[in-house]
């Protein structure tokens, strides 16, 4: 199993032969090694609606005939993009052939902004996604702010990679990230969703040191970088 790290939210997942995206928030975002037009996947996770996590589900989808997955509010208007969807809720499991692929809850907001019209599209329930391959276990957590729940999960799933929100303002901070970490946990945490825009600047390294005093174990992968798993 392949990982690479695209900047902000966006996870590509090589497994099994095939491979998936999570979040594709790569032309919006100035620091991104990689071009919308080279990624090829077999289907597109969404975990809300926000811009930063949807701006390239579309022609992603469109360019690899992959279908995009996510809570039905968001599937449907995925759809009125002209791509294909399957719509899916918390708590469920979808089989994709080569991964498996489970949405867990995340406290978040999850809306599309139209400011030409004034308006906003409701976007369904924020959510994070648990992905089983090769006998492997990656979780992402999506946007959120630190629930109790979180030892659940961590309880139910023996992950080995998490995936969490460092950025503070709009997620988790790095404080409230560590606790997080704590009650998944998993093997190896690696911070998403900061420095993409001022607002969201944070330390990785000083936040994976946070990690070790804690006894866990962390690693930043920078943009464009990839693990084996």
């Amino acid at each position: 199993m392949k990982i690479t790290y695209h900047g902000q939210s966006t996870i590509l997942i090589e497994t099994n032969g095939k491979s998936l995206i999570i979040d594709p928030f790569i032309s919006g975002n100035a620091g991104a090694k990689v071009k919308v037009e080279d990624i090829k996947v077999e289907a597109v996770l969404l975990t809300h609606a926000h811009a930063d996590h949807i701006l390239d589900a579309a022609p992603i989808s469109k360019a690899n005939n992959a279908p995009v997955v996510s809570n039905p509010e968001l599937a449907a208007y995925m759809s009125w993009q002209g791509v294909e969807t399957i719509g899916m809720n918390i708590g469920g499991t979808l089989d994709l052939d080569f991964a498996k692929a489970k949405m867990t809850h995340a406290f978040h907001s999850s809306g599309i902004i139209d400011e030409e019209n004034k308006n906003i599209l409701y976007g369904g329930m924020p959510s994070g996604f648990i992905i089983e391959a090769e006998g492997k276990t990656i979780l992402h957590a999506g946007d959120t702010g630190l629930f109790g729940d979180m030892k659940m999960i961590g309880a139910r799933h023996d992950i080995d990679i998490a995936f969490l929100p460092i950025g503070d303002h709009y997620t988790m901070g790095p404080e409230d990230a560590v606790q997080a970490a704590e009650w998944y946990k998993a093997k190896l945490i690696i911070p998403i969703h900061y420095n993409t825009f001022p607002v969201i600047e944070q330390d990785g390294e000083a936040f994976v040191k946070a990690l070790e005093e804690r006894g866990l174990k962390g690693k930043v992968l920078q943009l464009g970088e990839s693990m084996e798993l």
